[in-house]
């Protein structure tokens, strides 16, 4: 600000048009204290009177409203301290077109760039109550402007000693664009969180504040560091209610995140903002998906009950798992376990391969989507399921092999878990049998990495998945009641091994009463469905399964439904008003 500009703040300070109630100044005394509105009607006359008024006429423009109370604004000229950009905006532009700094998503780059290249002299003064006083003492003496960190004692060039701060604040956003540095102990350079943190790597914020916040972060600190604030910036939406809108006051449908919490918990809060999200998009507050992270929460805690209390002791556990384990490959050996259960631990490789990428591309939703499908359907719905034959065997071995494969899976899986729902994990993770005293939170990251022998392009585990789905899918439209066990038959020449290995958790989950591999369909009833697989064929024989009156009879039924359905379309096809 040069003298003129003081001189002209100091003199507006005694003469002004209007004050802050919106009545008149003292700029003409004839109306000092009087309404705006009431004032102008009263200029107009004596405008008139004094033959002053060129004419009157009727116009529609545009009025600014205050967003909260509606009044009019009216506008009001006053002196503010302003910043020069174009200089300071140079290198910000450049850090970006070179992709120092990377937006993500990429297209929120034009918002930067129609920003910082139409870019305007920054107005960093506010008359505000609350923030950082600007450093600017006025001398009442001769009106030069001193600049100080700390109050003069004298007026540098006059030498009074009246010297006055300016009372405005800095603009929020430029003690905000102070952050990343600000927060580590500058300007002390040679603080060491300023050494150690900075640059930071990710800045997470939304889209509506890329000018206000990101873009004066990136040039505040190339000019004041001269390096940039971070690498990436994560770009993500506004949460909206469930029509789309923007959360206000003003339409009362914000959201209590504490009265959520009571309800739900933490943990399912955090679930229901990201499952389902896209990055840089805005999400929908969907009250339904509480219900689902709720259930999803209770689906693991009931998972983890069952499994530490059936489970074998936890150093016993320990103890399996370093003596299967290959020394120079650090794979299990394929031997000692199941084929489910190498199927589970290849399963478990392939996700956190997934997740890992997921997250490192900032697909947080995507992410969040697959731990929860792997937890709850392979994991909960098929392995659980196939192992509790032998979790409640008699056989010790047998025991162990499952409770080892329970405990390294679900383990890991609530690693994984753990950032989108830390409480729940972190009292879960605490009860299971790990190789080391740390608390989930400081634990490792799960590695991608081949932990048994499995072959995937021929994935037995999963052909036998379809297999008792098919099975269960006829025994309900053949109406079968669950006690009536049938015989399996398995016609392969290429699984027959890993068929016998899962004979038990097949008979309990495709009912089955006796089961039988063989390399040829040599007596095989003609009334058993048939099922087939890629190099498997299931045969199920129905007698003894159904009654075949009752089953002539439904199947007639049916057979009357489709005539029915078809002499139905004939009709409606053969109309040419339908047509």
């Amino acid at each position: 600000m040069n003298d003129y500009q003081a001189s002209l703040r100091h003199n507006l300070e005694v003469v002004e048009v209007f004050d802050n109630n919106f009545k008149m100044g003292n700029l003409v005394p004839e109306y000092q204290g009087m309404e705006l509105n009431i004032a102008r009607k009263k200029i107009v006359e004596k405008l008139k009177e004094i033959g002053a008024l060129v004419k009157e006429e009727e116009y529609t423009h545009n009025v600014a409203k205050c967003e909260r109370c509606k009044n009019t604004i009216e506008p009001k000229i006053s002196t503010q301290w302003f910043v020069k950009m174009k200089e300071l905006a140079k290198p910000a532009i450049k850090a970006v077109r070179n992709d120092d700094i990377k937006f993500v998503p990429k297209r929120y780059e034009k918002t930067y760039f129609n920003w910082m290249e139409n870019i305007q002299d920054w107005c960093i003064s506010r008359q505000l109550w609350w923030g950082h006083q600007i450093p600017a003492y006025y001398c009442q003496e001769c009106g030069h402007t001193n600049v100080s960190k700390t109050k003069p004692e004298k007026c540098e060039k006059c030498g009074c000693e009246d010297l006055n701060q300016d009372p405005d604040t800095l603009d929020t956003w430029f003690s905000s664009a102070l952050w990343p540095f600000s927060t580590l102990g500058w300007p002390q350079k040679e603080a060491e969180d300023l050494k150690m943190f900075y640059p930071t790597n990710v800045l997470v914020t939304g889209y509506d504040i890329i000018f206000f916040w990101v873009a004066r972060m990136v040039f505040s600190g190339l000019e004041t560091m001269g390096k940039k604030p971070f690498s990436d910036v994560l770009i993500h939406g506004i949460v909206r209610d469930s029509q789309g809108r923007k959360m206000s006051k003003t339409l009362g449908n914000g959201v209590d995140p504490i009265e959520v919490i009571d309800q739900y918990s933490a943990d399912s809060l955090r679930f229901s903002v990201l499952s389902g999200t896209t990055i840089g998009n805005d999400i929908r507050y969907m009250p339904e998906k509480l219900e689902q992270a709720s259930n999803f929460a209770n689906k693991i805690w009931n998972a983890a009950k069952f499994i530490t209390m059936n489970m074998a002791p936890k150093e016993e556990i320990l103890a399996f798992g370093k003596a299967i384990k290959d020394e120079k490959t650090g794979q299990y050996k394929k031997e000692a376990l199941k084929v489910e259960d190498r199927w589970i631990l290849n399963k478990l490789d392939n996700l956190i391969k997934t997740v890992t990428k997921n997250l490192e591309e900032y697909d947080l939703g995507i992410a969040l989507d697959n731990i929860y499908n792997f937890i709850w359907n392979e994991f909960c719905d098929w392995y659980i399921e196939m192992v509790k034959t032998r979790l409640y065997s008699e056989n010790k071995q047998e025991k162990l092999q499952v409770s080892f494969v329970l405990n390294y899976v679900f383990g890991d899986s609530l690693k994984l878990l753990h950032p989108f729902m830390p409480f729940v994990t972190s009292k879960i993770y605490a009860e299971l049998a790990n190789y080391n005293d740390k608390d989930l939170m400081v634990n490792d990251w799960p590695k991608s990495k081949t932990r048994v022998e499995y072959d995937q392009t021929n994935d037995i585990i999963e052909k036998l998945k379809e297999m008792i789905v098919e099975v269960r899918n006829i025994r309900a439209k053949k109406n079968i009641h669950p006690a009536k066990k049938a015989d399996l038959i398995f016609v392969t020449s290429k699984y027959n091994q890993e068929i016998e290995e899962a004979k038990e958790f097949l008979l309990k989950l495709a009912f089955g009463k006796t089961l039988k591999v063989q390399h040829n369909k040599d007596q095989i009833s003609e009334d058993a469905i048939q099922i087939i697989t890629d190099g498997i064929e299931l045969y199920m024989p129905l007698e003894g399964l159904i009654d075949k009156e009752e089953e002539q009879k439904r199947i007639e039924e049916e057979k009357e439904k489709l005539h029915q359905e078809i002499a139905r379309c004939e009709k409606m096809l053969s109309n040419p008003r339908v047509c």
